[in-house]
């Protein structure tokens, strides 16, 4: 008799098995068709919808960034439109903003407040006597011949020793070779002062000791010989003397020396960095 070689699918009496008959045939198979046929359609959507969109917007992008239009493509340099009244320009009319390490002759000068507790705004010594009744008013820049007198030392001037300037006792019969000096108008700030010696030079800051050196013609030389008076509180008339491009550092004695020093809250500092400008021999 011939073997049985069919599949146990057709044989069920032998193991149990029946076949499914309540869907038919392939089922599975159409719905994983349907669903790589709508799949594909909607990818093939996608990709052309995508890159048109893309082109719709660079074609807007374009439009906008032609003449007369506000708005620029992304990417373009766009260049302002020069203003007709040159204003914050060298040579406009722009006010110049103040730069760091310098004062500006129409800002208000800073120094020891009147109480003398801490530097504060102080106003412009006058260019004038004051009216009667009224505080002395501070010596105006003058060509004339000037000695700078200590006021807890009264008997000391300044004096040129050596190219430094020190505090010393002037001797007779004349001051003028050391101890006086012509207050011009500051090199840096025409509002302030510069002291010129007898031999053409000027006293300047250098190493923050002051001394007496030939003009150079820099701008760093005309920043260093010059100083702007502030009311002092120890003395009626008196001044004390702050660098322009150092502000809040003041010319005071120590140990006699002429020294730029930061300003401190004591009375031995105030005392030491206020002098009286009187007038020297003609």
């Amino acid at each position: 008799m011939p073997e049985d070689k069919s599949p146990p699918s057709q044989r069920p009496w032998e193991n149990g098995w029946a076949p499914d008959t309540s869907r038919a045939p392939g089922t599975r198979r159409l719905w994983l068709a349907g669903a790589l046929a709508i799949s594909t359609v909607v990818g093939c959507v996608v990709a052309i919808t995508v890159p048109h969109k893309e082109t719709d917007d660079a074609s807007a992008r374009t439009k906008s960034a032609l003449p007369g239009s506000e708005a620029t493509v992304p990417g373009l340099i766009s260049f302002a439109t020069p203003s007709a009244s040159g204003s914050g320009t060298p040579g406009g009319t722009g006010t110049p903003s103040t730069t760091a390490g310098s004062t500006s002759a129409t800002s208000t000068p800073t120094g020891p407040a009147a109480d003398g507790t801490s530097p504060a705004a102080s106003a412009k010594p006058a260019e004038s006597a004051g009216s009667s009744g009224g505080s002395p008013a501070t010596p105006a820049p003058s060509a004339a011949w000037t000695a700078v007198r200590s006021v807890n030392y009264p008997d000391r001037y300044w004096q040129m020793s050596g190219g430094l300037v020190k505090l010393d006792q002037v001797g007779s019969p004349s001051p003028r070779q050391g101890a006086a000096f012509r207050r011009v108008d500051g090199l840096a700030d025409a509002s302030c002062y510069s002291f010129a010696t007898a031999d053409g030079g000027y006293l300047r800051h250098r190493d923050f000791v002051l001394r007496a050196e030939p003009d150079d013609g820099s701008s760093l030389f005309r920043k260093d010989a010059t100083f702007c008076p502030r009311t002092s509180s120890v003395a009626s008339g008196a001044v004390m003397l702050e660098a322009v491009n150092y502000p809040g550092r003041f010319l005071r004695h120590k140990n006699f020396q002429l020294r730029l020093d930061p300003y401190q809250n004591s009375d031995l500092y105030r005392a030491d960095a206020t002098f009286r400008l009187v007038a020297g021999p003609s």
